[in-house]
Parts: structure tokens; C-alpha cells; sequence
């Protein structure tokens, strides 16, 4: 609660800047909610990754003053000491909005700027015309659904980590799982937040009744979209310890920006930032 009260913008009606601003942004400490993961078992945290978030509200006035849009693609590192605010970050993007710039190639000079002060770690930023991204088209993310089972669920449990099995007696597998029922609360605005997530392992067979069980029960959860996914990760490396693990969720937009977490422990290649029906 300390860290949502100290964020002024948040929660209440936000007059939207007319002037470039990067003071706007409000960087919040990864490390605060990171303490809480670690345990007797987890004694270092066990993955890195990126943060890919996608920009769909993003314009500027070319030299001559026109107005300009594009869609914006910021690849945040995990193992940045800051995350962004998203509403923060909203607000910085809408304080470009009549700042000229002569190249749009001047422009993610000073976004990248920015948001790597901000998060104190170096930013990849892509600015695209909308007409190149809709080439790319939409794509859902491949793997086994989960979402098939025909399970009864007491959706009001929160997430309880002890769902969470392997079967030791079982020779190791490669597998790829993916629900489209991961659903958490902002836990500023208590907003839902909705997502797709993939969980690829190589490993004693996890228990999938226990494994979407434990993803429904987020729904009660008010967490940041990295947080769920740092605490997904943690949770199946500890009861089910898997030799390799990697957790990717692509969330839904919310205020023209979504937010796609991947963790991983080992050498995987990151994720295309596909668009999926949802997006």
C-alpha cells in the first residue's frame, strides 16, 4: 500500500500534459516485490528476461509542425533495477504529442533516453508505421491448452502455489502449456487485467489440473503484469523444479499499451511480440 500511495498521479483524474515532459514517468523499485519471492529453497532469484511492451497511442509533429503517428515497441530488461508505471508511462507518451521532432529516428533517440534513465538500464525502442505492423497480422501462441479440461474451480481462491506437482516417477519431458485464462487486478486502480501465458519446461511432467488451478486463482490477485509473471515462474521452479523454464504472457491492452512479460533460466531465444486475437 506504501507504494501506491506514494504515486500522485494514480487513481484519480489526471489532467493530460500539452508539453514534453519526462518527469512524468514514475519508476517503481523491481527489487521491493522481488524480496517477497525468494525462500529457503530460492535463495538467488532464478531467471532474467525482458519486459516488451507495445505502444498503440503514440504521435508527434514533424518538423513543419504536421502531426505524426506510429506504433511504439519498448524491450525493457528484467534485470533493470526499475519498472515503469504504466499510467505514468501513458502520460510521458501523451506529453509528446506537440513536441516536434525532424526524424522519427530523432524521436526514439529521446525515448530511449528517457526510459533508460527511468529504468536505469539500457531500452531497445522500434517505431513502426501502423501499415508495416498490420503486415504482421495475428498469431496465437503455440503449445498445449490447458484451457481444455473440464474442471470445477472455486474462481474466489486465490493462487495457491501447493496445487503446483510434478510427477517424479516420470522419465523428463519437453512441453509447451498455454491458458488464456490468466486474469489479475491493478493493484492501484483494482482494474482487471487480462492474458494470455505460455509455460515452456523441460522436466518431470507438471500436474495440469494443479497448474490451471493455480493460474485462475490470480484472478483475486492485485499484482503488477511483471510481478504475476515473476511469481508464476518462482512458484513452478520451486514445486516442480523443472532442468528448464520459461514463462511468457502477452496481456491485453489497457490505456493504448500492453505489457508482454517473458522470464526464463536458460538460454532461450526471446519471443517474437506477436499479436494475438485478444490484442
Amino acid at each position: 500500500m506504501t507504494l501506491i500511495k506514494s504515486i500522485p498521479q494514480l487513481g484519480m483524474q489526471t489532467a493530460y500534459p500539452n508539453h514534453y515532459d519526462p518527469s512524468l514517468l514514475f519508476p517503481i523499485d523491481r527489487g521491493i516485490r522481488r524480496a517477497k519471492l525468494l525462500t529457503p529453497n530460492l535463495k538467488v532469484l532464478p531467471f532474467f528476461g525482458i519486459d516488451i511492451w507495445n505502444a498503440y497511442e503514440l504521435s508527434w509533429l514533424n518538423a513543419k509542425g504536421k502531426p505524426q503517428i506510429g506504433l511504439a515497441e519498448f524491450i525493457i530488461p528484467a534485470d533493470s533495477p526499475m519498472m515503469i508505471e504504466s499510467k505514468s508511462l501513458k502520460l510521458y507518451l501523451n506529453s509528446l504529442n506537440n513536441e516536434r521532432f525532424h526524424s522519427a529516428d530523432e524521436l526514439k533517440g529521446r525515448l530511449k533516453t528517457d526510459l533508460s534513465t527511468a529504468t536505469g538500464a539500457t531500452v531497445k525502442i522500434g517505431i513502426l508505421e501502423p501499415e508495416k505492423a498490420s503486415a504482421t497480422g495475428i498469431q496465437e501462441l503455440r503449445g498445449v491448452l490447458l484451457d481444455r479440461l473440464d474442471l470445477e474451480v472455486d474462481s474466489l481462491i486465490a493462487a495457491d502455489p501447493t496445487l503446483l506437482s510434478a510427477d517424479k516417477e516420470a522419465a523428463p519431458i519437453e512441453q509447451c502449456l498455454v491458458s488464456h485464462l490468466l486474469k489479475s487486478n491493478c493493484p492501484v486502480t483494482s482494474q482487471p487485467d487480462w492474458a494470455s501465458i505460455q509455460i515452456q519446461y523441460f522436466g518431470r511432467p507438471i500436474n495440469e489440473e494443479g497448474l490451471l488451478r493455480y493460474l485462475i486463482g490470480f484472478r483475486q490477485l492485485g499484482e503488477f503484469h511483471e510481478d504475476c509473471v515473476e511469481t508464476i515462474f518462482c512458484a513452478i521452479k520451486e514445486r516442480c523444479a523443472p532442468e528448464k523454464l520459461a514463462v511468457f504472457a502477452r496481456y491485453t491492452r489497457r490505456g493504448g499499451l500492453d505489457i508482454n512479460p517473458f522470464r526464463t533460466d536458460y538460454n532461450a531465444a526471446w519471443p517474437t511480440n506477436i499479436r494475438h486475437a485478444r490484442q
